[in-house]
Parts: structure tokens; C-alpha cells; sequence
């Protein structure tokens, strides 16, 4: 049985050199797009924590340290 890699090079290899530039292309935007996917999902982590430390009983003993 063929993995998922294999069958993408066979497709690969069965393409031109023009098309490889555009498989390149693809390959990259899902690479940016994983990595951006995963930005958003660390800034809405990082948000949610600031509510916990955003509070009136804590900023008054961090005023006085």
C-alpha cells in the first residue's frame, strides 16, 4: 500500500518542470498557512490568560512591589 508521500511524488514525478514551480508554490502557502493557524491559536491562548491576571486585587499589590 502506497503512503500518502509516495503517491505525491509519483503524482510529482509525472508532472513537468514548468508545474513543479507550482506545486513549490502550494506546498509553501499550506506551510504559511499551518503557521499562521497556529499563531492564532497561541494569541487567543495568550488572551485568554490575560483576563486572569487582569484584576483590581492583583494590580494593587503589584503597585506596591
Amino acid at each position: 500500500m502506497n503512503t500518502a508521500k509516495e503517491i505525491l511524488f509519483n503524482l510529482i514525478e509525472g508532472i513537468s518542470e514548468n508545474e513543479i514551480s507550482e506545486v513549490i508554490d502550494f506546498i509553501g502557502y499550506l506551510k504559511l498557512k499551518r503557521e499562521k493557524e497556529l499563531f492564532t491559536d497561541l494569541q487567543k491562548s495568550s488572551e485568554s490568560s490575560l483576563n486572569f491576571w487582569n484584576n483590581d486585587i492583583d494590580d494593587e499589590v503589584w503597585n506596591n512591589v
